[in-house]
């Protein structure tokens, strides 16, 4: 009885500490997040001014890696994978769930050789010291989710992007979060125009899991101590394949790798 009870308080004790740390430590991620944000604004812009745009590039890469760094504040280990590297001098299609806003750090750090750009919402275009001016200057499309036309043309218009530069246009066909780590089911719509508008495009999966549990609890205190990993899977070839088989493949392979068949 009295083991059972000092087991109890010792939880107890154990879930105060860890409650108390993460209070103290959120808002030291924070406040480091938002300084890397404007100092790699003034660095992006000053890339730009002297280097030119893949100096610009150069530096947002490394403001994605230092991101990712700033995890280590939080306790929160880091992994990036790749199954198979995808073919490079091709346009690709990078197809990711979405758990969380570091979910863009990792895909942008592991594929940076491959130029990722996003498909993002419209709001994100404007505001935000570095990811605001990183989006404008990238080429990414910036879509009003309350206008499909609009959101349609600017997706189509990054295809046409990558298909000429043999970029990567990078798309979260979910729409939105999943809180839960639980994925939802894609939607074709986007990367059916991204496919129509970059014919020579490959279609690669990017598993990611983990990121959800960081902000659980509403992003205030963060959760600390686990991991996140961004898996890179192999690529799918286009060839004989229809959209719509295209999408399916890579929803499966994503599932499949954070058992969620």
């Amino acid at each position: 009885m009295v083991t059972s009870r000092f087991c109890v308080e010792a939880a107890v004790g154990v879930g105060m500490f860890y409650t108390l740390l993460s209070v103290i430590l959120t808002p030291l991620y924070w406040l480091t997040w938002g300084l890397l944000l404007v100092f790699f604004h003034a660095a992006q812009g000053l890339a730009l001014h002297i280097r030119g745009e893949e100096a610009r590039r150069k530096t947002a890469s490394w403001l994605n890696w230092a991101l990712l760094r700033c995890l280590l504040l939080l306790g929160i280990r880091v992994t990036l994978k790749v199954k198979e590297w995808p073919p490079e001098g091709k346009p690709l299609i990078v197809v990711s769930n979405h758990q969380n806003q570091i979910d863009i750090s990792g895909i942008s750090w592991v594929l940076r050789r491959y130029v990722p750009v996003f498909v993002s919402k419209r709001e994100l275009g404007r505001g935000l010291p570095s990811i605001s001016y990183n989006l404008r200057h990238s080429g990414a499309a910036l879509i009003d989710r309350d206008d499909p036309r609009q959101s349609l043309r600017e997706i189509g218009r990054l295809g046409k992007l990558i298909q000429q530069e043999s970029w990567a246009a990078v798309i979260f066909p979910e729409g939105t979060r999943a809180k839960d780590g639980v994925m939802k089911p894609f939607a074709a719509a986007g990367i059916k125009v991204l496919l129509k508008n970059a014919p020579d495009a490959w279609v690669v999966p990017v598993a990611i899991d983990g990121a959800w549990r960081m902000g659980s609890v509403k992003n205030f205190p963060l959760v600390l101590g686990h991991r996140i990993t961004w898996t890179v899977l192999p690529a799918i070839s286009r060839e004989g394949r229809s959209a719509e088989d295209l999408v399916a493949a890579a929803e499966t392979a994503i599932r499949e790798h954070l058992g969620q068949v």
